[in-house]
């Protein structure tokens, strides 16, 4: 093996490799609020994603439109990132099939992802997989488009290892308000925020199925949004447990001011990017065999973990020592 062999192609062979995502993703419902996003995206970097909302940004009687504006604002010069999908109707909506018709036709090679909210198990999720590389097929899209599903129902819930195992998936996401909802009134709203939200026994088990199942099948977990719009304390707050409590690694966000504060909770921590570059420049000389580096023997398995931090510093814009960005990212 060449002394050079890049981290990816040296640790993960035959693996399905770990999604590389920003731990932010920013929903937006109109077209204005699209574009002013796409805008900060392209000014800050690409340290978040958009997701173009076909569900709850469509008004009644208008979803064809909605979804034929999401289209163009995916095709325009503003989206110089390609880092925008979208979130199209529940699978019990008479225009879910109808989204995806126009969204994959329409802007199949620029989707980031696709996030399908509302399932009620398994076998709704893989039909609409199912129906997504139909229509890639159909209109030549020629990559797999990734997939995120919206756990919100007890029966998604339930069957969240099975959604997890399913093709073309990236992440799960939580989705606290539907899924508090829909417990009848036994849980009360205080659990819709925090602490309530990280505490409550109910949830706290939602949550670590849906991460456990994630990280299992080598997919992101995202955290649901935070009902605080401009308090950065609390915002980062509960970003930084959902990561450091539950290992989500990715968070949604509702409003512009919070982007930033999920962004900096969620980063990797400045020693360990260090660290890890320096350990792993030492391991790509030595054929990525065992090494000592500060009184430690480290070896594949660290390798990995290390390799992980610097991609994930890569999306969240921590600095990377020079010589490991350009061995590695060069």
């Amino acid at each position: 093996m060449s002394t050079t062999t890049h981290p990816g192609a040296a640790l993960f062979k035959g693996e399905k490799p770990f999604p590389v995502i920003p731990t932010c993703e920013h929903y937006a419902g109109s077209e204005k609020l699209m574009l002013r996003a796409l805008a900060l995206q392209d000014s800050i970097g690409p340290v978040f994603g958009l997701t173009c909302d076909c569900e709850d940004g469509a008004q009644a009687g208008r979803e064809k439109e909605h979804a034929e504006m999401v289209v163009r604002v995916l095709n325009s010069p503003a989206n110089t990132r390609n880092m925008a999908g979208v979130r199209i109707h529940d699978p019990g909506h008479a225009h879910w099939k109808q989204d995806l018709d126009i969204l994959v036709s329409g802007a199949g090679d620029r989707l980031a992802h696709i996030t399908l909210p509302k399932a009620t198990n398994a076998k709704q999720v893989a039909e609409a997989i199912a129906y997504v590389q139909s229509l890639a097929a159909r209109h030549h899209v020629r990559r797999q488009i990734p997939i995120h599903v919206l756990v919100e129902t007890h029966g998604a819930l339930r069957e969240v290892w099975d959604i997890a195992a399913l093709p073309w998936m990236q992440s799960i996401a939580f989705g606290l308000m539907d899924f508090v909802s829909d417990h009848h009134g036994a849980l009360g709203a205080a659990v819709m925020r925090s602490p309530g939200q990280f505490e409550h026994k109910l949830i706290v088990r939602a949550k670590t199925e849906i991460v456990a199942a994630a990280l299992a099948n080598a997919l992101v977990p995202a955290h649901n949004v935070t009902l605080e719009l401009k308090d950065i304390a609390v915002i980062y707050d509960d970003a930084r447990r959902a990561r450091n409590e539950f290992g989500f690694l990715r968070m949604w966000s509702i409003y512009p001011a919070q982007i930033q504060p999920i962004v900096e909770a969620m980063k990797p921590d400045h020693s360990e990017v260090q660290n890890g570059a320096a350990i792993l420049l030492a391991a790509q000389k030595t054929d990525w065999g065992p090494i000592q580096y500060a009184g430690e023997l480290h070896d594949r398995a660290t390798y990995r973990y290390y390799w992980e931090v610097l991609q994930k510093a890569k999306v969240t814009g921590v600095a990377i020592p020079a010589e490991a960005d350009k061995a590695f990212f060069g």
